[in-house]
């Protein structure tokens, strides 16, 4: 049975909106948990590192909230049968991404000099979220949820992994993961 082009476009924006929930009760979490921390115990006049530990912690909270709602709801038709895999796959991308969001923190606070925690927010939680948001999403669509990978044999994630390390092998990758 072919897919049209249509059904793609409806998968696609379906898992996007779907991904955006999960993120959003996500951002939530690293919202509330970095700006309680922020503003408590690792209060950058106490700790000279307090906001980069504060979101440290607080994205590690999302980042299990996320797998949990991406995993059983966003691409839960592309569930791994390898949940080890599945799960150390989903944190190297989320640590990937969660290293996106806290070098923009880092280089509001410590290079541009803005050290508010209004700053610190848009720097972390907007600019930093987006950019990593966008990066997640393409690797959880074509890598760790891809359609096809449930099935897929113990050493395929090994191969995958070895063969994405550049940006010009991703992107080439990514426009060949087949869609169901």
């Amino acid at each position: 049975m072919s897919i049209t082009l249509q059904q793609r476009l409806l998968s696609f924006v379906s898992q996007g909106l779907k991904f955006g929930a999960v993120g959003a009760l996500g951002f939530v979490v690293d919202f509330t948990v970095f700006n309680l921390l922020r503003t408590t115990v690792l209060d950058s006049a106490d700790v000279h590192a307090g906001p980069i530990y504060a979101k440290v912690i607080s994205t590690v909270l999302a980042i299990l909230v996320n797998w949990l709602g991406n995993r059983y709801w966003t691409f839960r038709e592309n569930r791994q049968n390898r949940t080890m895999r599945e799960g150390t796959e989903f944190l190297a991308v989320s640590l990937v991404g969660m290293g996106i969001g806290i070098a923009c923190l880092w280089f509001s606070h410590y290079v541009l000099g803005y050290t508010s925690v209004l700053a610190d927010n848009i720097s972390g939680n907007v600019v930093g979220l987006f950019l990593g948001a966008v990066f997640r999403f393409t690797l959880y669509r074509y890598w760790v949820f891809a359609p096809g990978r449930a099935d897929a044999p113990a050493g395929a994630g090994a191969s995958v992994v070895a063969t994405r390390t550049g940006s010009m092998t991703v992107a080439a990758g990514l426009a060949a993961t087949p869609e169901r």
